[in-house]
């Protein structure tokens, strides 16, 4: 946490952890200001979890979520109001404090230091204010903003999509001008958080820096997107500057709604509650698992689209296994709840996960959607919608809760004309051009291809838009198809994996030979993919641009 003081009683920073309050109490901090939302990011604590720890070291916390690089006037007289109501220091924080020195900077506009004061105060904790301070003069700055820059390719997310599309535009074409637009400071490397939680990979084995990531000769914009404006081939940052684009990629990723089940962000990382989904708390599932002997464990998956939709049982598989091996399986209750009708979407697979179910006792609950948690009285609640379209509420006890949360489109996406009905970017789903927007394109998770949303599918994703926008600019010929291919290695024990790799309507997509690696049945080789091999292929080829087993398919244009 790098602390930058704006002025005599409000301090800002990136986002903060539980174990920092203390020494931000020792400063004289009487009041935390959260304005993240919950489940931006991979690694971020619940405002709940903040809290309390403020509150035990008699720091008052406050919470005024902004969403990423839109930060509204209302917004900022709130916290101009909170501020002028604080007994004491304030510190507020974000993902990188941009939004809340936003919020001071347009809170103070009208008033206190002037504009120019504003800008320098600013500049000199490291946030640029000078979109802002026009927004706030009025002075007819071109549209409204300041313009930064100009690209051929701007890139909207540095996760693995974004930094895996831009390698490949440049392994291409090199004389391309191509910038990646993200504010984070570290890339994840999510599929490996599996293992983090079955005490198999450690964290930092998952995370590297944005910087080290970057393929050189793109730049990097570390800022976040406000909007979008694909009349002028804009893209609007936070604090209102402009990005020019003459093609547009964008490669956002998803949002985890933790909020979207009640109580859940109250307890979570504590009372026995946790997720692999999270950064931080896959090593307490494994704290979990090594210490659970007897008692019942709950694995949950919510309705779909999700991020690997395997995961929510690859944790329990895994889970499962351990307990077996420590010879206390038979004392544990093992139960899973989805909120789907089957076990796993493309029937092929199904037997073999079958057999582990039996193996190890688990119990299958179907249609059961997670609605509320009690972490304290360790009780969740679920609706059961029957055959008949009938909706129940029952109710469990739990000694273990792994939880995977409803994902949507991230809001900025789900606020822009880029959307679907349902929130995530609209592209066909062979070219992924956008459907409305020709000089747009979008991969990973966050467009509606019906695809499984897994590194995988980016993998192959990545080749296939960088070609098209190739082919869009005259500069390669023909037009490369996506198949709808993912893959899902479903980790049924340790050292065995049912590796299900498929297309669009569940059509079977092996990549492999079937005397090597058949993904129907459980195996070794599989294993020894997962483990040894899909890492090193992950950080030194998918995010190079090397594209091995991932050349595009062209077809007719």
């Amino acid at each position: 946490m790098q602390i930058r003081v704006l002025d005599d009683d409000l301090t800002v920073s990136g986002q903060v952890g539980s174990d920092d309050m203390p020494a931000l109490a020792a400063q004289g901090v009487r009041h935390i200001l959260c304005n993240r939302p919950d489940g931006e990011g991979a690694d971020q604590p619940a405002f709940a979890e903040i809290k309390r720890a403020a509150e035990a070291v008699g720091i008052e916390a406050h919470y005024l979520p902004v969403t990423s690089g839109n930060v509204r006037d209302e917004e900022a007289a709130e916290f101009g109001r909170l501020l002028a109501d604080a007994t004491g220091p304030v510190h507020a924080y974000c993902r990188t404090g941009m939004r809340s020195t936003t919020l001071w900077a347009l809170s103070r506009g009208g008033a206190g230091p002037g504009l120019a004061e504003i800008v320098r105060r600013a500049r000199e904790a490291g946030y640029d204010m000078t979109g802002v301070v026009a927004r706030v003069a009025g002075s007819g700055v071109k549209d409204g903003g300041m313009v930064l820059a100009e690209y051929d390719v701007v890139v909207v997310g540095g996760g693995a999509g974004g930094i895996a599309v831009a390698s490949s535009l440049l392994a291409r074409d090199k004389s391309l001008s191509v910038a990646i637009v993200d504010p984070a400071d570290i890339h994840y490397y999510q599929p490996g958080w599996t293992f983090v939680g079955a005490g198999i990979f450690k964290p930092a084995q998952t995370a590297k820096t944005m910087a080290s990531l970057i393929p050189k000769g793109v730049d990097w914009v570390k800022a976040a997107v406000a909007a979008f404006d694909p009349a002028r081939h804009s893209v609007i940052l936070e604090g209102c500057r402009i990005l020019r684009y003459r093609r547009l990629i964008v490669a956002a990723g998803l949002k985890l709604n933790w909020d979207g089940i009640e109580g859940l962000t109250d307890t979570l990382g504590r009372n026995g509650v946790t997720s692999n989904y999270r950064f931080d708390l896959a090593p307490y599932t494994w704290q979990l698992v090594r210490n659970l002997r007897g008692g019942r464990a709950l694995f949950t998956q919510p309705p779909m689209p999700i991020k690997c939709a395997g995961a929510p049982q690859k944790a329990m598989y895994l889970s499962a296994d351990h307990w077996r091996r420590e010879k206390c399986l038979d004392s544990i209750e093992v139960d899973f709840h989805s909120a789907g009708a089957v076990l796993f979407g493309v029937q092929d697979y199904v037997p073999a996960l079958m057999k582990y179910v039996e193996a190890y006792g688990v119990q299958l609950n179907f249609n059961q959607r997670l609605v509320r948690v009690d972490g304290e009285q360790r009780t969740v609640w679920f609706e059961h919608t029957d055959a008949d379209g009938k909706v129940e509420r029952v109710s469990r006890y739990f000694d273990l809760l792994h939880v995977v949360p409803p994902q949507t489109a991230p809001d900025f996406i789900r606020a822009s004309p880029l959307a679907d009905e349902n929130g995530w970017v609209d592209v066909d789903q062979a070219t992924l051009r956008h459907k409305r927007f020709e000089n747009i394109w979008a991969l990973g998770d966050v467009m509606n291809a019906p695809n499984a949303k897994t590194a995988a599918a980016a993998r192959m994703q990545a080749p296939v838009v960088a070609n098209n926008l190739l082919a869009d600019m005259g500069r390669v010929r023909g037009v490369a198809h996506y198949n709808g291919y993912g893959s899902c290695p479903l980790t049924v024990e340790r050292g065995k994996i049912v590796l299900a790799e498929f297309g669009y309507g569940g059509k079977l997509l092996p990549s492999m030979p079937r005397w090597l690696i058949d993904g129907t049945r459980p195996s070794r080789a599989a294993w020894f993919l997962k483990e040894r091999m899909l890492p090193p292929i992950y950080w030194k080829a998918m995010l190079r641009g090397k594209e091995w087993l991932a050349s595009p398919v062209i077809g007719e244009g």
